[in-house]
């Protein structure tokens, strides 16, 4: 699992940089859009990446998604307070269309849809779309990474975004260029917050 303690610091630094409740650091804020970010688990953990994997990979176990949101639910247990989502949308990462027929569910949807019963938020399941076809992100540098999603999505809705504060919603976080690059998509739209919130960090 993972330490609560590793939340604190900021998602895009290569060494940690404590910061305060998983905000992102005040030199990276300067190039990122993403403010913060929380996750339950590492993907480390060998049941945590199991689980992950029946879920985002053959034989796609739509269920998994209620385990892994027990984890969040854990996690958000274990901290001194649960953070302060009153005002908060939920938001999954968009999944490309042949990507989704192939797996039949958005894997980021289908937590965002178990995880809003639980705090209680509305999700926005149309706002922001996928418009970019990219190779997998597994085993590509960060660098390759970023360029892979530059321009991959759309806010289809701005007015939805506008001003709102957003929870953005993923499985895995790893450098960060997925939920960085939605993150920028909703900000030029007008979004007045964007957080992250994924169930394992890599």
């Amino acid at each position: 699992m993972v330490d609560v303690a590793q939340n604190l610091y900021c998602p895009f630094c290569d060494y940690p940089k404590i910061v305060f409740d998983g905000k992102t650091c005040f030199s990276c804020r300067r190039t990122k859009s993403l403010q913060g970010l929380f996750f339950a688990a590492s993907y480390k953990d060998f049941i945590t990446k199991k689980l992950i994997s029946q879920f985002k990979y053959p034989p796609y176990i739509k269920d998994v998604s209620k385990n892994l949101v027990s984890l969040i639910i854990n996690y958000f247990h274990n901290l001194d307070k649960i953070p302060d989502f009153h005002s908060f949308f939920l938001l999954p990462i968009p999944l490309e269309k042949r990507r989704l027929k192939k797996r039949g569910f958005n894997q980021a949807e289908e937590i965002a849809i178990h995880l809003a019963q639980f705090l209680e938020k509305p999700v926005l399941t149309d706002v922001l779309i996928k418009i970019k076809p990219t190779l997998d992100q597994v085993g590509l540098t960060k660098e390759e990474r970023e360029e892979n999603i530059k321009g991959a999505y759309l806010c289809q809705k701005p007015d939805l975004a506008k001003n709102r504060k957003i929870l953005l919603i993923d499985d895995i976080f790893t450098t960060g260029s997925t939920m960085e690059e939605a993150a920028s998509t909703l900000k030029k739209s007008g979004a007045r917050e964007v957080w992250g919130l994924a169930v394992a960090r890599g």
